[in-house]
């Protein structure tokens, strides 16, 4: 009789298990999409609009970027972190910090700075999903952009890790760069 209600009670367990690992992964993936992104007026009205005028929406391969490309990490264990800290954003908007046109361009350079910060500490991961310092074809790109990238395409090529990365450089290259964002 011990043996049925313990095999029961690890049936039950198992099955309450996996619904409920599966409903989290379900929760987590529905939130890395860009329709999710811009359910908010304040993505949609502001960030996403200037997304849609930029390399990353329409270029001459078609290849799109989308709001989680840059800002989820693919990775399970970084994801989770960063939804973790993506927390304080909820609350910013509960609080109606941005919810207003003026009061998102007020707040935008802390938003840029928190993000350029997060992207500098991961070496500017999320870009390196699609931007390959190693696999860069300098003869392809313009010159200004070739000379630029040139000194840190011979850095990977020797094994060494790039002196810059991503970010570092290009700040504004999928949203309007936020006033005072130089002094920074």
């Amino acid at each position: 009789m011990l043996a049925k209600s313990t095999f029961a009670t690890l049936v039950v367990g198992i099955i309450l298990g996996v619904i409920g690992w599966g409903g989290f992964n379900w929760s987590l993936e529905l939130t890395n999409t860009e329709e999710f992104c811009i359910s908010c007026h304040e993505m949609e009205a502001n960030v996403y609009q200037e997304l849609q005028e930029t390399v990353h929406w329409s270029n001459r391969t078609g290849v799109r970027a989308t709001c989680p490309d840059c800002h989820v990490p693919k990775e399970w264990t970084h994801k989770i972190v960063r939804k973790i800290k993506a927390s304080n954003e909820l609350w910013h908007k509960m609080m109606g910090t941005i919810d207003t046109p003026e009061k998102f361009e007020e707040y935008r350079l802390t938003m840029a700075v928190s993000e350029w910060e997060r992207m500098k500490k991961t070496d500017s991961r999320e870009c390196r999903n699609c931007h390959n310092f190693g696999s860069m074809n300098l003869e392809k790109q313009e010159e200004r952009s070739a000379e630029r990238h040139d000194p840190h395409v011979w850095e990977v090529q020797d094994g060494l890790e790039p002196s810059k990365t991503c970010i570092d450089c290009h700040k504004g290259v999928a949203h309007s760069l936020p006033t005072g964002w130089e002094e920074e």
